[in-house]
């Protein structure tokens, strides 16, 4: 009979609170569930805040959210999941930030804690209450926690950046019609 420590407990309720958070958040963004905007709708969101284009944007958020949701909560591909869901709240977390730190200002503190808790959960692994454990780590391995991250981490740079260039760009735009007018 195996016997789990209270690690095993605490890594599972922490992958099934953060997980099932974050595939409720991607569903509302693929599917309107929940009140969210669905495809159509979240994509014009995207595409007013600069995450251009806004449909592609949308489902590529609502996937990491859903599916890398879905995957942490099962404890399965772990490294992955926590990578991708952490990738998508950096995204969010970015739009907050000139609003500062705490979530009833508007700022980045909901974002923010979703992806650290992803990102530390592809770190520190599924626990033994896992489809991971389950399947003998064969979608969890120590390389794939860099691997997942770093790749992760450069595509949402570059994703981040692209977006504030272009919102920096529309701004300076505006400005200048300001002082032309």
């Amino acid at each position: 009979m195996t016997c789990y420590d209270r690690r095993d407990v605490g890594l599972l309720l922490l992958r099934l609170g953060t997980g099932g958070v974050l595939a409720a958040h991607g569903a509302q963004k693929l599917f309107g569930w929940f009140g969210g905007g669905g495809i159509e709708g979240t994509g014009q969101f995207m595409e007013s805040v600069g995450y251009v284009p806004g449909k592609q944007s949308a489902m590529a958020a609502g996937l990491a959210e859903a599916g890398g949701g879905t995957l942490l909560a099962l404890g399965l591909a772990t490294p992955s999941a926590g990578a991708a869901a952490a990738g998508a709240m950096a995204g969010a977390a970015a739009l907050n930030v000139p609003n500062g730190f705490f979530a009833q200002e508007g700022g980045y503190e909901y974002a923010a804690t979703l992806g650290l808790a992803a990102a530390g959960l592809a770190v520190s692994g599924p626990g033994r209450l896992s489809l991971d454990h389950a399947c003998g780590h064969v979608f969890d391995r120590g390389w794939m926690v860099p691997a997942a991250l770093g790749v992760t981490a450069a595509v949402t740079a570059v994703v981040i950046g692209a977006r504030n260039r272009r919102v920096r760009r529309e701004k300076e735009g505006e400005q200048e019609a300001l002082f032309e007018e």
